[in-house]
């Protein structure tokens, strides 16, 4: 049975229900390809740095740089997703990343690499301006479910990012990686462009009031303020993770080639399975129940990886399901964020989506940075406890709500 043709124009949420239903889907499998240019440097921290002459205590910059300039997309670029054509914006934003991939493939020294990282990060941003459009096509009951399902294929993105870039590194070399995505890019900008609908917002605003309006929407919503601070400690407690445990699985300890990081790396996918679930359970009022176990999940991740650092087939395992664990309790405070935080206007939904994700994307970028520093200075235990403290201080402030 032939689907049917997409509608002309989707300019406010109330026509946007109406939209196919097999939109949402198309959603899914488009953020998971775009946001996993985020992540295909983090197993290759080690032979990226070598190669390009960078200091092991700098080689975090190889991950911080893309997430930096996605934390600048998110604040400069998502927002326009409030007052432009949104099909053609992001047309323009995965074509913007293709080109930035391929320079990536091509470039042979540490600063253009920097320099073209932060610009992938930049235009990955599409993402965020996808998972708003998606809430456009949910009713308030089904928000929840709808975003999850968005949200789970670009979980899914995220966590087979590692593993593919180590398998395709393994292979080719590491440069490989950008050059495959950014065919990729070009090849999923072609194939929206005959399918996404276009939405045109109502907001009548030029873009320095449109800039102006996030800093009164961030005094003005501590709902987001708080959500945000809870989400860039988990994230940055996911970003210390898989920065760092790639270093000590490639290390003297277990001595793993970039294939073995690669199935290692394949467990965090099943935190993929987080989205849908605590999307559902959102939708039924149990938001601040996923949440608390969000965070003791993030925090239990980080006590059972203490134990799991001398190389032996029990800590190995022991590793691996700290990161189910890990990643599971972070995408679960995700999706229930988003759920929250999309209730608070759906006039300014990419707005406070983009200040929520820029918030906790720069919280995973300093992580990045100081999770390389930590195991450089002192090791995996080190890298642990810093680890540990960010769930526990979300934690701390939560419980600091006030209910209803």
């Amino acid at each position: 049975m032939k689907p049917p043709a997409p509608p002309a124009s989707l300019s406010s949420s109330e026509r946007a229900i109406h939209a196919p239903t097999w939109l949402p889907t198309l959603f899914a499998i488009a953020c998971g390809l775009i946001v996993a240019n985020l992540y295909y440097a983090q197993p290759l921290v080690g032979p990226i740095a070598a190669d390009l002459g960078l200091s092991p205590g700098l080689a975090g910059l190889l991950v911080t740089l893309t997430q930096i300039g996605y934390g600048l997309g998110l604040l400069f670029i998502v927002p326009l997703g409030d007052i432009l054509e949104n099909r053609r914006l992001v047309l323009t934003l995965i074509a913007a990343c293709a080109v930035s991939l391929a320079a990536t493939a091509l470039v042979r020294n540490a600063p253009l690499f920097l320099a073209a990282a932060a610009a992938i990060g930049f235009t990955s941003v599409t993402v965020q301006i996808l998972v708003p459009w998606s809430a456009h096509l949910a009713t308030e009951a089904n928000r929840g479910r709808v975003v999850g399902n968005v949200m789970s294929g670009l979980i899914i993105g995220i966590m087979m990012a590692r593993p593919v870039s180590s398998f395709v590194a393994s292979l080719w070399g590491w440069h490989a990686i950008y050059g495959l995505s950014a065919g990729l890019m070009a090849a999923l900008a072609a194939l929206l462009l005959f399918i996404l609908p276009r939405r045109q917002p109502d907001a009548n605003l030029h873009y320095g009031q449109l800039l102006a309006s996030l800093w009164q929407l961030a005094r003005s919503q501590p709902v987001l303020r708080r959500r945000a601070f809870y989400q860039a400690c988990l994230f940055g407690a996911f970003s210390l993770f898989w920065t760092t445990a790639p270093l000590l699985l490639t290390g003297p300890a277990f001595g793993l080639s970039q294939r073995g990081v690669a199935l290692f790396a394949l467990a965090g996918v099943a935190g993929a399975v987080a989205a849908p679930i605590s999307g559902r359970l959102a939708d039924r009022g149990h938001g601040r129940m996923m949440s608390t176990v969000a965070m003791l999940m993030v925090a239990a991740g980080f006590l059972i990886s203490l134990v799991a650092q001398d190389g032996s087939m029990l800590a190995l395992s022991l590793l691996t399901l700290a990161a189910i664990v890990l990643d599971f309790g972070v995408t679960a405070n995700l999706v229930t964020s988003q759920r929250v935080i999309f209730a608070l206007g759906a006039e300014f939904r990419n707005r406070l989506n983009g200040l929520f994700m820029a918030t906790f994307f720069m919280g995973g970028a300093a992580s990045s940075a100081i999770g390389a520093w930590a195991y450089a200075h002192g090791g995996w235990t080190l890298a642990c406890w810093i680890g540990l403290a960010l769930p526990a201080a979300a934690l701390l402030f939560f419980l600091s709500e006030r209910r209803g």
